[in-house]
């Protein structure tokens, strides 16, 4: 029976009184990219501990390649390749030597992908561990995880420790090494940019779990920014103030999230002008057509439009 490689079903977590996941659902699929997105405290790196067994869930279930998450067999770890907070312990090896080490455990080996990483950072074979930078260590992780040739591969915010010289050369890598339709990698990064660049897919992550997952294509392409000079607002700013600080709840149907800044503010949704201007007729507004201007965005602009700043 094909199974794929992460299955999550109805899951529930919390840490003593604080909800992190009421019923989340997800699947990733053989041969896509994913990136969990969404701001610090909604539960990426809750939910990497969690495919990687490394945490229980208080209910629901994580497979991955069918297996329970927590009680993986080892043929499946075998299977999975895991950066986690940038560990890396044996610091009494050489470069070569943490090599020839790690290959007798993983039998798609494939030490070209290590040397490739490394050979950059212009240290000799025999150079140790214990003497490398911290953005040099990070390379070594790097191309330790790509050398397993994982059929799974999690990385949870790769890009620390990395200048952005070393960044693109890792994403460039990853892109060109597991872009094979064959690989599965889910990853998180502070560097949003970077998903621009790799990702096929992004899950969108939001405090109570709740989650939205859709192609970053279709996301760049209908998320959509209008701003509204202030002085077209003036009848309803003090109320658009306290929904921007979440005092109140956004108006209508059709909004995502807005913001307000000191001469305009900014509405995010998945849909049209239109729609955003019958909403902000709740609020007393009777804006003529045209008052909401398009404000084009890249993928950071996107990410903090869709998250909220605060």
């Amino acid at each position: 029976m094909h199974f794929p490689p992460v299955s999550v079903e109805h899951l529930g977590h919390s840490y003593g009184g604080h909800l992190v996941y009421s019923d989340l659902s997800l699947t990733f699929e053989e041969g896509k990219i994913y990136g969990l997105l969404g701001k610090n405290g909604v539960g990426k790196t809750t939910l990497i501990r969690i495919l990687m067994g490394f945490l229980k869930p208080k209910c629901g279930m994580c497979r991955i390649f069918g297996d329970p998450a927590h009680a993986i067999r080892p043929a499946t770890r075998a299977r999975v390749g895991l950066l986690f907070e940038r560990h890396l312990a044996y610091d009494f090896f050489t470069i070569s030597q943490l090599e020839h080490f790690m290959a007798r455990f993983y039998p798609r080996w494939k030490p070209e992908r290590y040397y490739g990483l490394v050979e950059v950072l212009d240290l000799p074979p025999n150079h140790k561990i214990a003497h490398m930078s911290e953005g040099q260590r990070s390379q070594a992780v790097l191309g330790l995880m790509l050398a397993q040739d994982p059929e799974l591969l999690i990385l949870d915010d790769y890009s620390m420790g990395l200048d952005a010289g070393y960044r693109r050369l890792f994403v460039d890598y990853l892109r060109e090494n597991l872009r094979d339709g064959k690989h599965t990698v889910v990853l998180t990064s502070h560097v949003i940019q970077d998903m621009d660049r790799f990702v096929d897919e992004v899950v969108f992550l939001r405090r109570g779990g709740q989650s939205h997952m859709t192609s970053l294509k279709s996301f760049m392409e209908t998320f959509r920014c209008y701003r509204l000079p202030a002085h077209h607002a003036a009848g309803a700013a003090d109320a658009l103030q306290e929904i921007s600080l979440g005092r109140r709840p956004l108006p209508g149907s059709h909004l995502v999230n807005m913001e307000a800044h000191r001469d305009f503010f900014e509405f995010f949704t998945f849909h049209t002008a239109e729609d955003v201007r019958e909403d902000l007729t709740g609020l007393g507004l009777d804006l003529p057509h045209g008052a909401l201007e398009t404000y084009p965005m890249n993928m950071e602009d996107a990410f903090v439009g869709y998250s909220g700043r605060r």
